[in-house]
């Protein structure tokens, strides 16, 4: 069974986002990074051209329900907050994402913009500054199509493979650094683009998964139990539970529309961004069985 040991809601500083930007009903503008003692964590997000990130302390706090057993977060200050010193993006960013690499003191930050603009950079986990531009691809229509929702993700074997889905062009382009290796189409408009590492019979390959139409909210495997899976709705609500079985664990809601809903790569520490500047943390971890 699966708990909250924590849940924060802070406010991102109107002296660094004064007012977020709108961006896409399917953008996912914020990633998460913990740090390695798991009594922080830094929340990356994207208003605009440019990605800034804040800090987020995890200490363990009494999490209480409310009505509908809804968690009700702890009013919480940011720690630290700074823009991510990094080359801009000329449209709204749609996506950010991060990989982290084996050492866990690099990270890899991607994200693209409405118009399939792609730009991924090394930074310090312990530093707001870039380490160094890794690479930029511009979209492969050169910009010229119709701005919308872009996606973006990294190959789980290897951080140089990304895919990224642009909903007007209907495309799934996969690069190999800014190497083009090849164009999917879809038949709808692309919502979701997610790699899946298939590791039956020692063979480490990768699939590509996409989602095509409006109906898909976020959705995330916990990595304690994936039996459960993390649900990102639409109304604001964000559902814990096991999926095969149908039964709910917990849940709690954001203040207004998700701008961005994120879990991170190797724990249960989920992120949320409302289009009110809220940020909600939730720390999750394996509990007693009721």
């Amino acid at each position: 069974m699966l708990e909250a040991r924590s849940l924060k809601k802070v406010e991102v500083p109107s002296t660094l986002i004064e007012y977020p930007s709108p961006a896409n009903l399917h953008s996912n503008r914020l990633a998460l990074h913990v740090s390695e003692d798991g009594t922080s964590c830094w929340v990356y997000v994207a208003s605009g051209c440019q990605i800034y990130r804040i800090l987020v302390s995890l200490k363990d706090s009494l999490v209480n329900e409310g009505k509908d057993s809804l968690l009700i977060p702890e009013h919480t200050q940011v720690v630290d907050s700074a823009i991510v010193n990094r080359c801009p993006h000329r449209s709204e960013i749609q996506t950010v994402v991060l990989n982290e690499t084996e050492s866990n003191d690099r990270l890899i930050l991607g994200s693209v913009d409405s118009y399939g603009h792609l730009i991924v950079s090394r930074l310090d986990s312990d530093s707001k500054d870039v380490e160094r531009l890794t690479f930029s691809v511009s979209p492969r229509d050169f910009g010229v199509g119709e701005g919308g929702w872009a996606g973006l993700c990294f190959s789980p074997s290897q951080w140089s493979t990304t895919a990224v889905a642009h909903s007007f062009g209907k495309s799934i382009d996969v690069y190999d650094q800014d190497l083009h290796l090849r164009t999917f189409r879809t038949l709808w408009y692309p919502t979701a683009v997610n790699f899946i590492q298939n590791l039956y019979g020692g063979n480490e390959s990768s699939m590509l998964a996409v989602t095509e139409g409006c109906q898909i909210t976020g959705i995330s495997f916990s990595s304690i139990d994936p039996n459960y899976a993390y649900i990102q709705g639409v109304d604001y609500e964000v559902f814990c539970g096991q999926w095969k079985e149908s039964k709910k664990a917990f849940s709690f809601r954001g203040d207004s529309n998700w701008l961005g809903f994120s879990k991170c790569a190797n724990r249960d520490v989920l992120g949320g961004w409302c289009d009110s500047g809220s940020i909600f943390v939730a720390d999750v971890v394996e509990g007693k069985d009721r």
